[in-house]
């Protein structure tokens, strides 16, 4: 049988700054990973579009991995910035070296709309590399579009692709036609707003980021032991937040101030061309992050599979 990524949650690690420097903060790195595994995510998406991969040295994605390696046991799925085959094999190169087995995949963009482009980019990677990969479509990021139809080509000759992250709306019919075509697992993205559907279309959980993944994780393992009803319930008291969060141009900092509120990261900067947190937003980020707290204490939406490593609180901050 084909090799495929293991289904459930896997969250999409942003990297944290400290302060004025915007050095990476790798106290809240740590903590951060460490959180993740503590309320049982699958795995982690490490140097992905939202952890700012791209605004990073080579030195700093090496840190970023080593400090995730060594501070949870959680598998890795390393992004590659590069669109470009010759850059996109170093990265992966230098993935392997910081992560080693520990790393279940490579994440690699679609670089362009033909299929054929495609595959003898993902070849060239796997063959220099030995590299599983998971294939992402994320337009936004990547300035590439590429229909559902050329992403099944590219799965069919690839037998290195272990999965697929589909993240070009309406991402509910592209997860349904992936799902029907391969035997591979797909996950959706976009922070979890249309994670619900995702999962009626086969997706097989989430790849994504969110300031309250706890949620995410509720979801995923309802839906996998009771279906729908019980995966809506779990996520309902925590959509406004999910919405709150992806808003356009601005996600990134809102995500990581939400992060920073519920204590799970010191400093919420980002870098240049993020731009900083909108303070007019402020109220309405307290008043959603409060609703979610309360639906979190009120009804803990997953329990760790494991004895936490650390103890850190899941109720929020304020």
């Amino acid at each position: 049988m084909r090799e495929s990524l293991a289904p459930g949650v896997w969250g999409v690690v942003a990297t944290p700054f400290q302060g004025s420097t915007l050095d990476v903060d790798t106290d809240s790195l740590a903590g951060l990973v460490e959180y993740y595994e503590t309320i049982g995510a699958t795995g982690l998406t490490v140097l992905g579009v939202f952890g700012e991969a791209a605004a990073l040295t080579a030195a700093e994605r090496s840190l970023v991995l080593e400090v995730a390696v060594e501070e949870t046991g959680l598998p890795l799925v390393v992004g590659v910035t590069s669109l470009y085959t010759a850059t996109a094999v170093e990265e992966t190169r230098a993935a392997q070296t910081a992560a080693g087995e520990r790393m279940a995949a490579v994440m690699v963009q679609a670089n362009s709309a033909n299929p054929a482009v495609v595959i003898a980019h993902l070849n060239a990677i796997h063959q220099a590399t030995g590299a599983n990969v998971v294939l992402q479509d994320y337009p936004l990021a990547s300035g590439v579009s590429i229909s559902t139809e050329a992403l099944i080509t590219v799965v069919q000759a690839c037998r290195f692709v272990i999965a697929v992250k589909a993240e070009a709306p309406p991402t509910p019919v592209a997860i349904a036609q992936l799902t029907g075509a391969l035997d591979v697992s797909v996950f959706g993205g976009l922070g979890g707003q249309g994670l619900l559907d995702e999962l009626q279309s086969g997706a097989a959980g989430a790849m994504t980021g969110f300031s309250y993944p706890e949620a995410l994780i509720a979801c995923v393992r309802a839906w996998q032991s009771a279906g729908y009803e019980a995966a809506r319930d779990a996520l309902l008291p925590y959509l406004p937040l999910v919405n709150f969060e992806q808003q356009a141009r601005i996600a990134l900092p809102v995500r990581k101030e939400c992060l920073r509120q519920r204590g799970l990261i010191s400093d919420a900067g980002v870098r240049a061309p993020g731009a900083p947190f909108p303070e007019v937003l402020r109220p309405s980020m307290l008043n959603h992050l409060a609703e979610a707290a309360a639906a979190l204490e009120a009804r803990p939406p997953a329990q760790p599979p494991t004895a936490p490593r650390a103890a850190l609180s899941t109720a929020g901050a304020f």
